[in-house]
């Protein structure tokens, strides 16, 4: 795969950096390479091959903007609930069961992830806690999380040191932001680190077997610290989320089983903090490469309409999760592609966010582009994502908050040299040394 740069013309006459052919038959998601830089692995499979079987991986990977959107809006056809399981610790899914049920108080599969009817109950459960105007209610609380922990690292930088984007802000910052929401007082962030990077590489098909005894390790790790945090809120209920499951009754009138309560606390502390982080990482990234953004975000850092659009374009631009799995529970048809039933999918929502058919100059940082918030970043249909509003919220106060009190922003290392987290579920940098000034 060549990395050269030159200027092009794309068939709509847009200028940008040029793209470059890859050999499919020769290549993988799985390879270091294309963990990296993924952009042209994408470009030819939606040019040559969009609906792309992807032979070391296993999986069929969907690049297309209109195919991906297809999938989401179908889950009847493409079960969520399926393709997660499959990809769950592949390959070692049956002896990370037995670690989880002998050392974690049980395996408790996602209910988020799950297939109507049984997602349909749980998403009512869910969406009164991230509501809009819950969401809005919380910035306050989260401006002062984040305002405490940018004046942390401008004081750092101001003497001089190297602050490393990834632990000592993007990660820190959403742990401390969902921990609030969920009432954990006492937190150790490492801890929470570490669990978030177990889960994703259960899902992220690259781990070996040492590599899921350890992860699933971790996981016991968590599931015991969070039945912990349930037996305390079952004896004294607090106003926070995991109060909010323990004690909530559904439609029918049943409450949450311990499983799901388990697994949907589970999921809002992974959830919570691993993606943000990653779309937070990408923020600190852009202000670093691009100084002309960075004074544009500075002049208009107390507009609050262009905040939103600046967190709308950075998500299109550069979304944190690269890929989510999908299952043909039938025969169908795909883009062209025949699938049989059992075809495992991994739909790329990097690649569709990334779509020449969808999105005019799709490598220029446009915040006028007229389709702004048709990305798929957070996904679509029933399953997207429920903490989406908390999400924008958090990138938001950062962008603000960061550039107000921070200047000259800069990578201490080339930029081909950042190195990724080993997942085809996310595109997340694993660290970001930065310098920069106090304003």
């Amino acid at each position: 795969m060549t990395t050269s740069e030159t200027k092009e013309q794309s068939t709509g006459g847009c200028p940008f950096t040029g793209r470059q052919k890859v050999d499919l038959s020769d290549i993988s998601l799985t390879d270091p390479i294309i963990q990296s830089n993924p952009r042209d692995f994408y470009w030819t499979m939606r040019t040559e091959d969009p609906v792309h079987y992807d032979e070391k991986l296993g999986m069929w990977l969907v690049t297309r903007y209109e195919d991906i959107v297809t999938v989401l809006r179908d889950p009847i056809t493409f079960s969520d609930k399926q393709g997660y399981e499959a990809q769950y610790a592949s390959g070692f899914f049956e002896e990370f069961k037995q670690i989880l049920e002998s050392q974690g108080g049980g395996y408790f599969p996602d209910v988020i992830k799950s297939d109507p009817p049984e997602h349909t109950r749980i998403r009512k459960l869910m969406d009164g806690a991230f509501s809009a105007h819950r969401v809005k209610m919380l910035e306050p609380g989260i401006t002062k999380i984040i305002s405490d922990l940018v004046d942390t690292i401008a004081d750092k930088a101001e003497k001089g040191e190297v602050v490393e984007g990834v632990r000592e802000f993007s990660i820190p910052l959403t742990i401390a932001v969902i921990c609030e929401q969920l009432g954990i007082d006492q937190f150790n962030g490492e801890k929470i680190s570490r669990w978030s990077e177990a889960i994703t590489a259960q899902i992220g098909r690259m781990q070996n077997r040492e590599e899921m005894v350890e992860n699933a390790k971790e996981i016991c790790d968590l599931q015991n610290f969070i039945s912990e945090q349930m037996k305390d809120r079952e004896a004294e209920p607090k106003e926070d989320m995991i109060s909010d499951l323990v004690h909530s009754e559904l439609d029918d009138g049943t409450k949450l089983t311990y499983g799901e309560a388990v697994s949907l606390v589970r999921a809002l502390i992974i959830a919570g903090n691993d993606t943000t982080a990653t779309a937070i990482t990408n923020l600190l990234l852009i202000l670093a490469t691009d100084s002309k953004l960075a004074k544009e975000l500075y002049d208009n850092c107390d507009d609050d309409k262009f905040l939103n659009r600046f967190v709308e374009e950075l998500l299109r631009f550069a979304p944190p999760v690269r890929g989510l799995a999908k299952m043909a529970v039938e025969d169908t048809e795909l883009g062209g592609q025949k699938l049989p039933k059992g075809a495992h999918l991994l739909v790329m929502y990097a690649s569709g966010n990334d779509d020449e058919e969808k999105f005019e100059c799709p490598r220029e940082f446009d915040m006028k582009r007229k389709n702004l918030g048709s990305h798929v970043a957070f996904g679509v249909g029933i399953h997207r994502c429920i903490g989406a509003s908390l999400a924008r919220m958090e990138i938001k106060v950062a962008a603000r908050e960061l550039i107000k009190k921070i200047d000259n922003i800069k990578l201490t290392v080339p930029v081909e040299e950042l190195k990724y987290q080993k997942t085809v579920a996310t595109h997340a940098i694993e660290a970001l040394p930065l310098t920069f000034s106090k304003r």
